[in-house]
């Protein structure tokens, strides 16, 4: 087994992406914009804000305008009480993050404890991995979220990841090329389980999820144990039986926010969020400064509302990176120039 580590560190945003074999297994995102208050694993004082009784929880201040959904096993704590509790699940289609009481608090709003590092989750990750950055490192990045949203191939299958608001749902099918071999199906669908496994891990999806294996007539006790072997890391996952319809049923815990929403406005044209299009052309200007050592001026040229938000990013690449506002460019586009 090998195992890479890159690890892309352009002004605005921390990524970094571990390879297993040549395929992206994590892709990890720390933007210097995010509230620490929101960050999945930071502890904190929250005030009861509303009761959600028809959510069976209740909505608590974070501070600094930040709030979070708490459900609420037993006891229900009144308004204006004040919580210790724990971010367990960012935000996501626009809920507001989820919090895990851990007991009374005491004083002001407050965050007690940071969330972990992207470098202290990648250290658990990869203990002791040598990290690669550099140009190689932002096009691991890159290629990681192309995996992430594509199809994935196995042996004898083909493997088909798509959520929806409802679901997630997982096809395998057979792959044209193989049908003419002898690869028994229970082969096949034990590769494209630990294959589904990790493009759900990619995209950072959870909640309830619907896997729909090669053939009916399959041997429940074998696809079991591949997907827990696939999906069993997670303590928190549930593993149903594979159903007579050769359907096999899963529900994963939600964490971090989807990968999509993070990156895009609209997912289904892929097109950037403001925030993360200025990100992206602050690391298309990176790349470019790296590739293009001997020139004295690189040269970002874009359109007035971009460059007001890609600018103080430009400022921290070093004075061979140059902002040029064109004022007949389009608000999402940009280009690259060498000088």
């Amino acid at each position: 087994m090998t195992l890479e580590v890159f690890l892309d560190d352009t002004p605005g945003e921390l990524r970094a992406v571990v390879e297993r074999n040549g395929r992206a297994e994590h892709i990890l995102i720390e933007r210097a914009d995010e509230a620490p208050q929101t960050r999945v694993g930071a502890r904190l004082i929250a005030r009861v804000k509303q009761a959600a009784p028809g959510l069976k929880g209740v909505f608590v201040d974070l501070g600094g305008g930040h709030e979070a959904f708490m459900p609420v096993k037993g006891d229900t704590p009144a308004v204006g009480a004040k919580v210790e509790v724990e971010i367990t699940a960012g935000a996501r289609e626009q809920k507001a993050p989820v919090a895990r009481r851990i007991g009374a608090g005491e004083g002001e709003v407050r965050l007690l404890t940071a969330a972990p590092t992207l470098m202290q989750t990648l250290e658990r990750l990869a203990p002791g991995a040598e990290i690669v950055t550099g140009r190689e490192a932002i096009e691991a990045g890159w290629r990681a979220v192309d995996e992430a949203q594509g199809a994935a191939t196995v042996p004898g299958g083909l493997v088909h990841v798509q959520r929806t608001r409802a679901m997630i749902t997982v096809d395998v099918d057979l792959n044209a090329h193989d049908m003419g071999r002898a690869r028994p199906k229970d082969e096949t669908n034990r590769l494209a389980l630990r294959e589904a496994a990790r493009l759900i891990r990619l995209n950072r999806w959870g909640g309830l999820v619907a896997i729909d294996l090669i053939g009916t007539q399959l041997d429940g006790q074998v696809i079991l144990k591949a997907a827990k072997a696939a999906f069993g890391a997670d303590s928190s996952a549930v593993i149903g039986p594979v159903n007579r319809f050769g359907v096999l049923m899963l529900s994963l815990p939600w964490r971090e926010p989807p990968l999509e929403e993070v990156l895009y406005a609209d997912p289904g044209v892929r097109r950037f969020r403001p925030a993360q299009l200025a990100q992206e052309a602050a690391r298309r200007l990176r790349f470019a400064l790296l590739e293009n050592t001997g020139r004295a001026r690189v040269v970002l040229a874009c359109g007035p509302v971009l460059a007001a938000q890609v600018g103080p990013l430009v400022a921290e690449l070093g004075p061979r990176a140059h902002l040029k506002v064109d004022a007949a460019a389009g608000g999402d586009v940009f280009s690259i120039e060498a000088e």
